[in-house]
């Protein structure tokens, strides 16, 4: 069966824009209050979208010391946190080890492989929206942009420049933390909508009956041969569903 196709990037520019976060939403935590503050919001959450960002490699020499950015968020607000800080690391081992907390994001697999030699610890009940799609028909890499588009009926933009930035500087530019909240953003606010989306989507065919079993009527009964029964109807394949449980914070941090 073929794949379905999610909306091109051309497609997607035909929509109204996903409404980013303002930087008053972004927090990015310095002092040991902002970690504490930090802390507090992150572990009250059931769920978070969940990205990282790493400084690229241009050559194979290079050695691979991301990531260095761990980013969380609600559809409220984001939480950049930059690993070189102590703190930081220990907040992201913290949160991404957590069992009770799911975090969301769009092309996991890298940073399930990486995460954990960085972290020190194994990661928790990490969902790759990726592979939700993919139940429904779609490819296996349907990415925060196309899902945006089909879940939120929004243009999704993602600057390729920030992209390849520098993450591991100390201090990261407006532009990079507008990125990068955004990029945890955009999986919390598709992971809230995927309930409402879910139900709307057509449930698959379930397999055909063996053409016997189709066939008209049983066999007439004779003295030594008792009816041919037919075979019972195949039952309705369950919807999937995906828990979206956000829970806004108690207090809000200084901006």
């Amino acid at each position: 069966m073929s794949r379905l196709k999610p909306p091109t990037k051309e497609q997607s520019q035909l929509l109204p824009p996903f409404q980013a976060l303002p930087d008053a939403a972004i927090i990015v935590p310095v002092t040991e209050a902002e970690f504490a503050q930090a802390r507090t919001e992150l572990l009250a959450q059931s769920a978070l979208g969940f990205d990282t960002e790493s400084k690229p490699l241009f050559h194979v020499a290079q050695v691979d010391t991301g990531p260095h950015v761990v980013q969380l968020a609600t559809p409220q607000r984001a939480w950049i946190l930059q690993l070189h800080h102590p703190q930081a690391l220990a907040l992201a081992r913290e949160v991404l080890g957590h069992p009770g907390i799911c975090k969301v994001g769009f092309g996991l697999d890298n940073d399930q492989s990486s995460l954990p030699r960085r972290l020190g610890t194994e990661l928790a009940h990490i969902v790759d929206l990726d592979r939700v799609f993919k139940r429904h028909g779609y490819g296996a890499s349907t990415g925060v942009r196309a899902a945006v588009a089909l879940v939120l009926g929004q243009n999704f933009q993602k600057s390729k420049k920030q992209s390849t930035s520098n993450w591991s500087l100390p201090r990261l530019s407006e532009g990079q933390l507008r990125y990068a909240a955004n990029d945890a953003h955009g999986p919390a606010v598709v992971y809230a909508a995927l309930p409402a989306w879910e139900a709307a989507q057509p449930v698959a065919a379930t397999a055909r009956a063996p053409r016997a079993a189709r066939a008209a009527a049983p066999a007439p009964a004779t003295p030594t041969a008792a009816p041919r029964p037919t075979a019972p109807a195949g039952g309705a394949e369950r919807r999937p569903r995906v828990a979206a449980l956000f829970q806004a914070p108690s207090r809000k941090s200084a901006d």
